[in-house]
């Protein structure tokens, strides 16, 4: 077992495999990797978690619009109900639901045939009246809803616990996990990978997993491969204490605005999506225009929110792919390099699978779910599948 102190860099001269991001995803590739008795090093630019995972929403949940998608949500509910007791590490978990608002009629169709899907893998989804909507949500304001999806099974949890757990069960399988280290450079002799050049210095591997989140087009670069994997800002803000807020309320989402709102501490955690625009990785928060037209969507849905006022706020960045969909596989340009990345904002919910199916691409055997509609080749070829809708 290699456990490190604070800010320590020195790396190993080998590894079987590099994992490059120290993300939930990073973390859980690590820990499956070393479980299954693979040599592995992690290797993370600033500290573990502190990338988009320490400002992910937390949501966990099923109610997505394609198979492949309800599987490995699925397969993350499962891990993190029984991740406490697992890992040793608390990460409040809470089963308080996902509650989508439709205010566009060209929609509701399209969500109940989603629902349909997900009743098929037993997930308890399914389409309410405006009213019964107000009765699963007593603060919503349903002037404009159509209709809304409630998934009851659908949960949350806390992020930074999560890569805390990960991270620690890693390295007690020998795992060496090393912050503050970039990647700078991927060697390949031909086809095949031989080392990785880092600020801290070479190390020789034969396998790569990139799990670098937004950062992951500029890794595929360093290997000579496009990973198209964009970053795109996001803001939220978090309210004062919100007057009668009940004690459990689900993740809301109106579409087609994608505004959402969910329970942080006495208020709440509320957002939506700006004009994409152009990709960066600038990370300021700037009200602007954004927060008067947030201050719109919040009070036209949760008028109790407008006098809680704005207790903090701060900006992140969504690793964002054209179909909206995640990107996992392994490269056929380049032997033994892995990637895990492009999740479009449900990295944190799908990380547990993620794990276990980089593991098993690793060791060459049946991944349990089939994610051959994911791999990077899609973006290549004419009939890409469909782009995930819901994205919050």
């Amino acid at each position: 077992m290699t456990v490190t102190g604070a800010g320590e860099t020195s790396l190993p001269p080998m590894a079987e495999c590099v994992v490059i991001g120290g993300g939930v995803i990073g973390v859980s590739c690590a820990f499956r990797l070393a479980e299954a008795g693979v040599d592995v090093l992690l290797l993370e630019r600033g500290g573990l978690g502190e990338g988009s995972t320490a400002k992910a929403a937390g949501g966990i949940r099923s109610s997505f619009t394609s198979r492949v998608n309800v599987e490995l949500g699925l397969r993350g509910l499962a891990a993190y109900s029984a991740f406490s007791e697992r890992f040793g590490t608390e990460i409040d978990f809470r089963r308080d639901g996902y509650l989508y608002l439709l205010t566009d009629p060209a929609e509701v169709a399209a969500i109940g045939h989603c629902a349909e899907l997900q009743r098929t893998y037993g997930v308890r989804s399914h389409l309410l009246a405006p009213a019964e909507a107000k009765d699963v949500l007593p603060l919503l304001e349903t002037d404009g809803i159509i209709a809304a999806l409630w998934s009851p099974g659908d949960a949350k949890a806390t992020p930074d616990a999560v890569v805390r757990g990960y991270a620690r069960a890693a390295r007690m399988f020998g795992a060496t996990l090393r912050t503050g280290v970039e990647v700078i450079g991927v060697e390949r002799d031909g086809d095949s990978l031989t080392g990785v050049n880092t600020t801290a210095g070479f190390v020789r591997t034969g396998a790569v997993v990139c799990a670098a989140g937004a950062w992951s087009g500029r890794i595929g670069e360093l290997a000579g491969l496009d990973l198209p994997v964009r970053p795109f800002r996001r803001q939220v803000v978090f309210t004062g204490p919100v007057p009668g807020l009940p004690e459990r309320i689900p993740l809301t989402i109106e579409l087609p605005s994608a505004f959402y709102f969910h329970r942080e501490g006495a208020g709440l955690a509320m957002s939506f999506p700006e004009d994409d625009g152009f990709p960066g990785f600038d990370t300021r928060y700037d009200a602007g225009e954004w927060l008067l037209r947030l201050a719109e969507l919040a009070g036209r849905r949760v008028p109790a929110v407008l006098d809680a006022g704005v207790r903090t706020a701060w900006a992140g960045l969504y690793e964002m792919t054209p179909d909206r969909n995640q990107i996992i596989g392994e490269s056929v340009l380049l032997s033994r390099f892995f990637y895990a990345t492009g999740f479009s904002g449900h990295g944190f919910q799908m990380a547990p699978a993620t794990g276990e199916l980089i593991r098993d691409l690793y060791l060459d055997r049946p991944t349990a779910v089939d994610i051959t509609e994911l791999d990077v080749r899609r973006f290549g070829r004419a009939g890409t599948a469909p782009a995930e809708h819901n994205i919050v």
